[in-house]
């Protein structure tokens, strides 16, 4: 994966979609300790009971995170002690350890008003609760001490849970026609292709704050796009697929209680000069994970 030298690696959040993936590849080049819920990371006493029974650890690699956008309009508090408390607490508990920690952060936290690339310094402005509650996580790491490192990253899908890829598939085996939003654009990621940049940026001791994503080229894709490219892929691999229109639709014709940033498209430009390679292309990588698929 990486030239990093072996490590403990203690990653919250371990049994989610990003965390699983991590875990997976880490496992080959580290000594892996995964935990989930039996740690509450806002918990400063516990973090600090857990990193002493089971440390001393020199990388922790944060996953765990409340990521129910619509959610988080509601429950605002619990969205901020899992994404702005938790982190707080951790980075705190690392910088006095001597841990490093990377922590994982979102395109949310921009108000997606843009229409250039996104580089790592462009101003935020969360627009909802999940947002605010991601980029209050964000601060208190980088303000904490040691060397943290905060990894942005969109539009995140995978092989395993939840994830706008799997609904795709489903839908699309049970319905004629979809309707997808096509006006707000991204660039999406793969849990494979984020769990190696981790890995890769741990490696080089990068420090502050990294965008990652599949490449897209600097206008993103919609939504819609994608979803057009999921149908497309899963027809090619004999995966069932009813539907035989993928509709493109304005965000004002599908209310969510939060809003979603138009424009999330970043520059990945600082993860190639840090580690001297470019990411993969988005394509590439969905047609990596509808192989996953089909062979189930």
């Amino acid at each position: 994966m990486t030239s990093m030298k072996k490590k403990r690696l203690w990653i919250p959040g371990g049994t989610g979609m990003l965390g699983t993936r991590l875990a997976a590849d880490a496992i080959a080049a580290h000594e892996v300790v995964v935990s989930d819920r039996e740690v509450d990371i806002a918990d400063a006493g516990a973090v600090a009971r857990f990193l002493d029974a089971r440390g001393p650890f020199e990388l922790v690699i944060n996953c765990a995170a409340f990521t129910a956008v619509d959610l988080a309009e509601t429950e605002r508090d619990a969205a901020f002690r899992v994404n702005a408390t938790g982190p707080q607490v951790l980075a705190a508990a690392c910088a006095t350890r001597g841990a490093r920690l990377v922590h994982i952060s979102t395109d949310y936290v921009f108000d997606g008003s843009g229409s250039t690339p996104l580089a790592e310094d462009a101003p935020t402005g969360p627009i909802g609760a999940y947002g605010d509650s991601k980029l209050a996580g964000e601060r208190a790491v980088l303000a904490a001490g040691g060397q943290p490192l905060v990894v942005r990253t969109s539009w995140l899908y995978g092989p395993t849970h939840k994830n706008f890829v799997l609904t795709m598939l489903k839908l699309m085996a049970e319905r004629d026609a979809l309707r997808v939003v096509g006006d707000q654009r991204g660039r999406p990621t793969s849990t494979a292709t984020l769990s190696h940049a981790l890995l890769r940026l741990a490696g080089v001791e990068a420090t502050g704050v990294v965008h990652v994503a599949d490449e897209t080229g600097p206008h993103g894709i919609s939504w819609h796009d994608f979803a057009v490219a999921i149908r497309e892929g899963a027809l090619a691999r004999g995966l069932p697929v009813k539907a035989t229109v993928v509709e493109a639709i304005p965000t004002s014709a599908y209310p969510t209680p939060a809003r979603r940033p138009a424009w999330s498209v970043f520059s990945t430009e600082r993860y190639r000069r840090l580690t001297g390679e470019a990411l993969p292309d988005w394509k590439q990588r969905l047609g990596e994970v509808l192989d996953v698929v089909a062979r189930r």
